[in-house]
């Protein structure tokens, strides 16, 4: 939107110089490009972070112009009104920690200035979970989409305007989704894929499932057995220390 664009750049010009060096979060994470992770960040105090149609396209333009500087494939993503899940794949090291800090840092700035408002309206730093794809990727396609109807706000997730359900399932264009070789593996066609992933929905996830994905985003654990597990550790692009963990069988 040109209005996004152009608030930005009445608050802060320097905001927009996107090419410019970024810095990776502080707490121990996975860097490793090539790693699919499960992001979500909420609303300070859980308050709403949308407001308006505008927002949430602000936010994915955004997102859209940031994935595409910091090399990161969004697979899957859903704005809630006061938070967010994406699923996403760096191809470089520390892309996830680089697209973040563009997309925070900007969007704050359009909100605040078009609100008349101070301050972050983020809770803290973003949360990521690295999954292992081959079990878990499809999953989080489900747990990410069905987030406006398990809150009660949609039926079906295609009804739902701001999440990728209505690329996944219906078709429709959508300029920020790279579809995940999993995804593609579904069928030979388009409408092959996209009859195939509805399906997936015709199954409830789960509540042992729903949960064990809610605590490794919320603990920020890697989520896959423990031969994934120790693939993630001894790649070198993994900070040690206490935030980590582990998730999922062993």
């Amino acid at each position: 939107l040109r209005g996004c664009w152009g608030l930005t750049r009445r608050v802060r010009p320097w905001m927009l110089n996107m090419e410019g060096g970024v810095t990776v979060a502080r707490k121990p994470r996975v860097h490793t490009s090539g790693f699919t992770q499960h992001v979500t960040q909420r609303g300070n105090n859980r308050a709403p972070c949308f407001f308006a149609a505008q927002d949430y396209q602000c936010y994915l333009q955004i997102l859209k112009k940031a994935a595409s500087l910091e090399a990161v494939q969004v697979h899957a993503y859903v704005l809630m009104t006061n938070h967010l899940h994406l699923l996403l794949t760096p191809e470089r090291d520390g892309g996830i920690a680089g697209l973040m800090k563009r997309v925070s840092q900007l969007y704050t700035q359009y909100v605040n200035y078009k609100y008349q408002r101070t301050g972050s309206i983020w809770e803290g730093r973003y949360k990521s979970s690295v999954i292992d794809a081959e079990q878990y990727l499809l999953r989080c396609y489900r747990y990410i989409e069905m987030n406006p109807v398990r809150a009660g706000i949609t039926s079906k997730p295609s009804d739902y305007l701001w999440s990728s359900a209505r690329w996944h399932g219906l078709g429709r264009p959508s300029a920020i989704i790279t579809d995940h070789p999993l995804y593609l593996a579904l069928g030979s066609t388009q409408e092959k894929r996209q009859c195939r992933y509805r399906q997936l929905f015709r199954d409830a996830l789960g509540d042992e499932l729903v949960s064990e994905l809610r605590e490794s985003f919320s603990l920020e654990k890697v989520l896959g057995d423990s031969g994934f597990q120790e693939k993630v550790f001894n790649s070198r692009g993994t900070d040690g220390g206490d935030g980590t963990g582990v998730a999922g069988g062993g």
